[in-house]
């Protein structure tokens, strides 16, 4: 049988700190979506440990920045606002939309003010429908290389994510590494035993749920185990980008919820999962929809949470994987291993 990863890489600050430096700070992640971006406006975000500021001005045109002031280094942003300019509450430099210095109070009495060079940090952003996402690192690759066959599976679904309308943002912060959660997401062996109600909704069984990778794309597809002849989703998709994505989509009508699982500390995860569904979506089967998430998300971090105070406790060294079930989390623990070993 094949090994887990150590798990003491499940604990170990210093592995964290590679994870972000290796991992994190070159990968795309999802930060938000366009509804959180008035045309002019702002939102907050982070991009792994780097803050970053996600900008979209009158014309529309959608830009990323350090979020860290040129002069003393203060955020120059929180939370999402419209308005057209970035201003530090330190000591009020201002900068426009495209991350142009345009004022900083007294730069008159300083000779040959260097302006033109202090502007914000850009960082790379794109969007895949209403997702935003950013990359902090050097020369990232294109964002429509990275989500790979993804746009594509959720498109052959018959699901247009053009036309979907964010409805909620749900979060949470659970006790178990980054790892952990990402984990608890790939595989659905457990699912029979802790999650009965998805277990009567969508089709466990090895014949029947789907397991596929493509690059660093993880995905599961399970059919309903009845159709209503009013579902416009024939079936669900569970996707995982590397290092850290997870998107959901059940059968039914359209649906969609996405999010990143984001290492706090070597034992704390930070969880958000931001909603879509069409326009014309009941708000009933809303409703019913996320009571039901919220009732497996429970009883996943009840899972989550034991599994790090089992490794936690130093007493085993590492795991194993069943080869068929769990080939999913195998194929997420080589990438990372690879990436910690660069």
């Amino acid at each position: 049988m094949e090994q887990t990863l150590p798990y003491g890489w499940y604990t170990d600050p210093e592995i964290l700190r590679r994870e972000q430096e290796r991992i994190f700070r070159t990968a795309w992640q999802y930060v938000g979506h366009t509804g959180q971006l008035a045309s002019p406006g702002f939102f907050a975000t982070k991009v792994g440990r780097t803050p970053v500021v996600v900008t979209r001005d009158r014309e529309g045109v959608l830009r990323g920045f350090v979020n860290v002031c040129r002069h003393r280094g203060f955020p120059v942003a929180e939370g999402e606002q419209s308005r057209e300019t970035l201003q530090c509450p330190y000591h009020a430099w201002t900068y426009g939309l495209d991350g142009r210095l345009r004022k900083a109070p007294r730069s008159e009495e300083e000779p040959d003010f260097p302006q033109d060079e202090l502007c914000l940090v850009p960082v790379a952003v794109g969007t895949w429908g209403p997702f935003v996402f950013a990359n902090a690192g050097p020369d990232p690759e294109p964002l429509e290389q990275a989500l790979g066959s993804l746009p594509a599976q959720v498109e052959e679904l018959g699901l247009d994510v053009d036309s979907l309308v964010h409805y909620s943002r749900w979060e949470t912060e659970v006790a178990a590494n980054w790892k952990i959660v990402c984990e608890n997401f790939l595989e659905c062996y457990h699912c029979q035993v802790a999650h009965p109600a998805f277990s009567e909704l969508i089709d466990v069984s090895p014949e029947a749920y789907v397991l596929s990778t493509d690059g660093r794309l993880s995905t599961q597809h399970g059919p309903p185990r009845t159709v209503a002849p009013t579902d416009e989703l024939p079936r669900s998709q569970f996707h995982f980008l590397w290092p850290n994505l997870g998107i959901n989509i059940l059968p039914g009508h359209p649906n969609f919820s996405i999010g990143p699982f984001v290492p706090l500390t070597p034992e704390r995860t930070y969880r958000f999962l931001d909603y879509f569904f069409g326009p014309d979506v009941e708000q009933s089967w809303i409703d019913e929809l996320i009571a039901f998430d919220n009732q497996v998300g429970q009883e996943d971090v009840g899972l989550v949470e034991g599994v790090q105070r089992g490794m936690a406790s130093g007493a085993i060294e590492h795991g194993f994987l069943m080869g068929r079930s769990e080939q999913l989390i195998g194929h997420f623990q080589a990438l990372t291993a690879a990436a910690l070993a660069e």
